[in-house]
């Protein structure tokens, strides 16, 4: 079983699908790690604007920007 490449607590940039409807791009907060045996890992995370939290998949995420700058 391969590992999630993000961890709870982790800033990251979600870049949704064009079928992925209105789902919002922006920043988000890793939440939960769901297991899952697929190649494409699967996140539960919240936006840092409206709170909603949604479940995504790791091909749509990039490390937060303060990952990346901090």
């Amino acid at each position: 079983m391969t590992r999630h490449s993000f961890s709870v607590g982790q800033s990251v940039e979600l870049f949704p699908g064009r079928l992925d409807g209105n789902v919002p791009r922006g920043t988000y907060t890793v939440q939960r790690l769901p297991p899952n045996d697929g190649v494409d890992r699967e996140y539960r995370v919240r936006n840092i604007r409206d709170g909603h939290e949604r479940v995504v998949r790791e091909s749509q995420l990039r490390p937060g920007l303060k990952q990346l700058f901090g």
